[in-house]
This record gives C-alpha cells, sequence and structure tokens, in this order.
C-alpha cells in the first residue's frame, strides 16, 4: 500500500528477542517512572532533577509534602523531604520553611522525614512536555550531596533510575520528536563552537525534517501516480509521458544535491577535525602549538625531546571545531619512552586530516627535515618556516612563514589551515551536519538517479517505481519512520544520563 507522507510518528513497537542488550529491552518499557539529574555532575549554583512518567507528579508531590497538586507550567517554590528510609548527609533535625515558620520533621501522617532543601518544582503534565509524559523538574542547589539524596528519595518512591538518553528516546517514541531531531539534542549538548551550537539547534527546530518532507511528499506524487496507472487501468489512469516524469524526477534530485553541495563542510561542522604538528626537535612545534592555542599550554625549552607523548587542544577556526595535537620531535633515538612519542606521533599524523610540518626557518635544512618533508608528500599538509623573528636561512614559496615566538604570520598560518582543508570561514551551519543523514541522502539521490535512467529508456513503470521506493525508504531512515533497534541503542548510547 502506498505510504503517505505525514508528520513524524513513532515506529511501531516490536517483540525484543531475548537475549538482546538491557538497554533495547529498556527501550520499549515506557510505562514506568524515571528520575536523573539533569544537570552536569559536579557542584554549581543549580542542579536539577528531573522526572518522567505515569507517577512523575505524585512523587514530586511527595518529596515537596503538597496535598495540592503543582500548577502547571509555573514555578512552585517548596521544602524538598526525604521520606523514611532516605538517609541525608546534611541532616537538619528542625527546618525552616519556605514560609518562615520553623517545622519538626515529621509529616503530616506522622512519618518521620527530613527536609534537606528548598527547590523550584516545575510541572509539565502530558503530552504537551518534552517526553509527551508527565514531567516534573526540581531545582535545587547544585550540591551533589543534595541532588543524590533527591534522586535517592525519588527511586525509593517507586521511580527508576533513568538509562543514558531515556528522556529523548520517550520524546521520540512519544512522537514528540523525530530521529533526527532527537540526535540535534545530543550534538547540541556536546556542541564546542557558536556554529555548532547553531548547526544542532536547527535540526532540532526541524530545519532538516521539514526539508527531507517536502521532498518526500513530492516523490509521493510521482509513486501515487504511477501506481495508479499499474493498479487501476480500468479507470483511466495512465503513465504520464516519459519526458514529464524524467523532468520532474530530475528536479527532485537538483533539490537533493543542493542539500549534499555543502554535506562536506557539514561533517566538520559537526565532527572537526585534526591538526597534527610535526617536525625534528627545537624547531618550535610547542611554542606553535601554544601560539594557535593562545596560552602557554605545552612546555618549552631548549632540550630536545620535551615533548615525550600527544598534547592535544581545541581551538576554533573559521567556525569549526579543531582538535590540535603537538607530537614528539621526530629523530632516530634510543630512549625507549621518547621513542614509543615518535611512534604516536606518526600515527597521529596518520589519522589527522591536516599535517603542519614545521621546519626551522633560521637553519638550513639538513637530512632530517628532508626525510620528514618526504614522508609527507602524500599527506594534506602544509610547510610551516618558524623562527621568522631569528632570521631566514632558506624560502620556499609554497611554505607559510612565521614566528611562534612574536606571533608574526599566525593569521596567515590559521587561513592556510582553512585553504589546505578547503574550508572557507563558515557564517551559516549546512543543512546536513550528521554523517548518517548525508549517507542516507546519498542513497536516496542515487535511487532517484537510477528512477531517472529507467524512465528515460522507456523501462516498465516497475522499474521506475522500485527506484523510487527505495529513494523514500532513505528518507524515512533519517527522522526514524524506518528503524532498527540496534540504531537506536547506537544513536540513544551516546546521550549522557538525564537527556
Amino acid at each position: 500500500m502506498l505510504a503517505r507522507p505525514v508528520a513524524w510518528r513513532p515506529p511501531a513497537r516490536c517483540r525484543l528477542a531475548a537475549g538482546q542488550p538491557r538497554f533495547c529491552q529498556l527501550m520499549f518499557s515506557t510505562s514506568d517512572t524515571i528520575v536523573a539529574v539533569a544537570t552536569p555532575a559536579g557542584r554549581g549554583g543549580i542542579g536539577v532533577v528531573r522526572l518522567s512518567g505515569p507517577d512523575a507528579h505524585r512523587i514530586a508531590c511527595r518529596l515537596v509534602r503538597r496535598d495540592e497538586e503543582l500548577r502547571p507550567r509555573y514555578a512552585t517554590l517548596a521544602s524538598l523531604w526525604l521520606p523514611t528510609g532516605v538517609t541525608s548527609e546534611t541532616g537538619p533535625s528542625r527546618h525552616i520553611g519556605v514560609d518562615g515558620e520553623e517545622h519538626l520533621p515529621h509529616g503530616s501522617n506522622g512519618d518521620r522525614s527530613v527536609a534537606i532543601d528548598h527547590v523550584v518544582a516545575t510541572y509539565f503534565p502530558g503530552p504537551k512536555s518534552f517526553t509527551g509524559e508527565s514531567v516534573v523538574e526540581l531545582s535545587a542547589h547544585g550540591s551533589p550531596v543534595v541532588l543524590r539524596a533527591m534522586v535517592e528519595a525519588a527511586v525509593s518512591c517507586g521511580a527508576r533510575l533513568a538509562e543514558p538518553g531515556e528522556f529523548t528516546l520517550r520524546a521520540f517514541l512519544n512522537g514528540r520528536v523525530d530521529l533526527s531531531q532527537a540526535e540535534a539534542v545530543a550534538d547540541l549538548v556536546d556542541a564546542a563552537t557558536p556554529l555548532q551550537a547553531r548547526a544542532a539547534f536547527d535540526q532540532l527546530q526541524g530545519t532538516l525534517t521539514r526539508a527531507i518532507g517536502e521532498i518526500d511528499a513530492a516523490l509521493f506524487g510521482l509513486v501515487a501516480r504511477l501506481e495508479a496507472s499499474i493498479d487501476f487501468p480500468e479507470e483511466g489512469y495512465h503513465f504520464v509521458d516519459r519526458e514529464t516524469i524524467g523532468q520532474e524526477i530530475g528536479t527532485i534530485t537538483g533539490r537533493m544535491t543542493s542539500l549534499l553541495a555543502d554535506a562536506n563542510r557539514g561533517r566538520l561542522v559537526r565532527e572537526g577535525l585534526q591538526v597534527t604538528i610535526i617536525g625534528k626537535p627545537n624547531v618550535g612545534k610547542s611554542s606553535l602549538f601554544n601560539a594557535l592555542v593562545g596560552t602557554e599550554r605545552a612546555i618549552v625549552t631548549a632540550v630536545p625531546g620535551t615533548t615525550r607523548d600527544l598534547l592535544t587542544e581545541h581551538i576554533e577556526l573559521g567556525g569549526l571545531s579543531v582538535t590540535l595535537v603537538d607530537t614528539a620531535g621526530l629523530r632516530e633515538t634510543s630512549d625507549a619512552v621518547e621513542s614509543e612519542g615518535v611512534h604516536r606521533a606518526r600515527h597521529a599524523q596518520e589519522v589527522g586530516d591536516l599535517t603542519l610540518v614545521v621546519l626551522d626557518g633560521a637553519s638550513q635544512l639538513d637530512e632530517m627535515d628532508r626525510c620528514i618533508i618526504a614522508q609527507t608528500v602524500e599527506a594534506r599538509r602544509l610547510i610551516v618556516a618558524n623562527k621568522s623573528d631569528v632570521g631566514a636561512a632558506w624560502s620556499d614559496p609554497a611554505a607559510v612563514t612565521v614566528s611562534a615566538t612574536t606571533s608574526a604570520g599566525m593569521e596567515q598560518l590559521r587561513a592556510a589551515i582553512l585553504s589546505a582543508l578547503d574550508v572557507e570561514p563558515l557564517r551559516d551551519p549546512p543543512a546536513l551536519t550528521n554523517i548518517r543523514h548525508i549517507a542516507l541522502v546519498r542513497q536516496s539521490r542515487d535511487a532517484l538517479v537510477r528512477a531517472h535512467t529507467a524512465a528515460t529508456a522507456s523501462l516498465s513503470e516497475e522499474f521506475v517505481l522500485a527506484d523510487l521506493h527505495e529513494a523514500r525508504a532513505a528518507l524515512e531512515e533519517i527522522a526514524g519512520r524506518r528503524t532498527s533497534d540496534d540504531l537506536l541503542a547506537h544513536i540513544f548510547s551516546r546521550f549522557c544520563v538525564g537527556k
């Protein structure tokens, strides 16, 4: 039966086979109430504990000792009480409530309990909440002791500790977000640059979902007409002329090609890139590393072999997240520790996106310099002539001349790095940044190319339809309308607990 493009709906739940990972088994268990700390680990001004599920409101009311319901979407100031059996490392025996009055530590029913903090409780009734279920967020002071006690108290009242990403998983299963938007939640949390944050937020807002939905709707129209001409010939439906079908498929293919135009830059926006600094000892690699980072991150001395292990730092360059890697000086050595450092340096150079080959511009090149240049000739690299403040013993128009000490030439080096990577500074994030989405759009486009060939080569309608169905199936995987438990487990395993 023809599948009409509709607003996002969760996939049908399936029975899970025995022996599957625990995450997959929990993935479809949404009848209970879950709890977790939603803010990062460690001390802070504010910490948030999140509850989601059918008993979220009941549990929250018990913790804040309220007989009446919490007002939906309204911040309610209350005292947090630990139920019987939950211990607190703070352990006050008397408590000044939010009303300013002193209270004894036992409740209206006579059970002994302990007040541990003032909290702000915010209640979001389902289905109009992030997860699609009843959600309560308790904002307290960001003490790990307090937050841990809050979670333990919620568990003692019937909640279950949430699995990583389970709140967002429930939002996905309840149709509040599609799979690409769920992935955007993790990307937004992990964003290291403003451009990464903007790209993730655009995806979370549904920019990609709408673009893919428009393409799928156009494909649906084509498929509907072709299937009608096959299934109901007696009703007068006829296969439209090959030229028209070919033109329509070509137009849709062009829209997908436009989406893919910035796919490589989009991948770099999301995943970042690695730039590895190599060279022989004492050419100023660590000084250059510090100059690019903007702080004295690496130890710099006149003693050769000071750097013996990889040193990494994240910087922003042209809107992109760049992992900068400082390495041990490349040379033959009998020192076991330094030899291991040289081995790691060569490996980092092999797996990186760009290699900065640093040479001493104030000294004549020697055999080791030439060897390093020869070994990296096949790699994507930049030759950097350092120590321009000392003098110039040689010149090469392909080299970028800098002084890590005075910062002369550093802006030119940054521009050269982006140029070598074929990346211009980005002001707006591309629509496609996730490698999974990129692969599926390419798969869909390739199927459309085959459909276009079949249509223009006068092959039967069935051949054209088969390719069009394949194109639509790939697009549906982006939103999660077609997906596997293994894929869901892989995607949501990236999330931290509480998201």
